[in-house]
């Protein structure tokens, strides 16, 4: 899809100050229209299209995970502002995923080296992002950055496990017989 600026015939009918002067300043606002124009398609065309073009003006970062349950190590590059597993599976990199929201711990990982934002990650609590857990599904690298894939059970029970107090629940037959007998 490529971008285009409006045809001369549209800019003279919808001659109206642009919505981006007040946040550009008063200096783009007192420019002549046919300038603002231009620095405006300038700054669309820069915008990301289907992925495969990415802005000059946002960092982009090395991206190592290594996938324990494969065996497999990826190596990839995500702009700043873009989160890390959609970015891996738009260079057809394979990574564990379920809910794409940053809810549950499928695609959990622990950092190893750099660091990354991740203000939506609700499946994982604070205690766990301080030792180094992240979702890669609602993460932006902040800088170079090496981590692991972790086992989504692990991470659950690392998260939840102290309101088990002994730990699992086995299946209990004869437990289960008696409880039935009464109904």
């Amino acid at each position: 899809m490529d971008l285009q600026a409006p045809c001369n015939a549209c800019l003279s009918i919808y001659r109206r100050p642009s919505r981006l002067a007040p946040a550009l300043g008063q200096k783009f606002a007192a420019m002549p229209f046919d300038s603002r124009r231009k620095i405006i398609s300038q700054l669309q065309s820069s915008v990301a299209v289907n992925g495969n073009a990415q802005s000059p003006t946002v960092p982009t970062h090395k991206v190592t995970v290594h996938d324990r349950q494969r065996g497999v190590v990826h190596e990839f590059f995500v702009p700043e502002d873009q989160y890390i597993l959609h970015t891996a599976e738009s260079q057809s990199i394979s990574l564990p995923f379920a809910c794409r929201h940053g809810c549950c711990t499928s695609c959990a990982v622990r950092v190893k080296s750099g660091q990354l934002r991740q203000p939506e990650a609700l499946g994982i609590s604070a205690e766990l992002k301080d030792k180094g857990y992240a979702l890669l599904c609602v993460g932006f690298p902040s800088s170079d950055l090496e981590v692991e894939t972790q086992d989504e059970d692990e991470v659950y029970w690392l998260q939840f496990g102290r309101y088990f107090a002994r730990g699992p629940i086995e299946r209990d037959d004869y437990a289960l017989e008696l409880a039935m007998a009464d109904e």
